[in-house]
């Protein structure tokens, strides 16, 4: 999997490209961890090229969801291919995560 990270006035972007799974995950789990370490509030993961999710990805994504809250921060999903969203979808996680079609919605209400 490769991440790509940009930031757009305060909102850090990270794009996903390929599979997060047990032996990608722990790459994205090091990189919300040092922006929420860092400070950072808020996070907009752009799932556009993102192929695939196990459950090791979804962990990952609670997790940072838990420690952007206590910094009353908070991460956006924008973007989902048909077969992320179901995922999404049958686990739970949709009340979870806020959940965009499109990046310019998730920025716009990030903002």
């Amino acid at each position: 999997m490769e991440i790509t990270q940009e930031k757009q006035d305060s909102i850090n972007i990270l794009s996903l490209q390929g599979r997060l799974d047990v032996s990608t995950s722990g790459s994205l789990d090091e990189k919300l961890t040092s922006l929420a370490e860092a400070g950072e509030v808020k996070v907009l993961v752009d799932c556009r090229e993102l192929d695939y999710i196990s459950s090791a990805g979804l962990r990952v994504l609670l997790s940072a969801a838990k420690q952007f809250k206590k910094q009353s921060g908070s991460i956006a999903l924008a973007t989902l291919n048909p077969n992320v969203k179901q995922v999404f979808e049958i686990s739970g996680f949709t009340s979870i995560f806020p959940i965009y079609a499109t990046r310019e919605e998730a920025l716009q209400a990030l903002s």
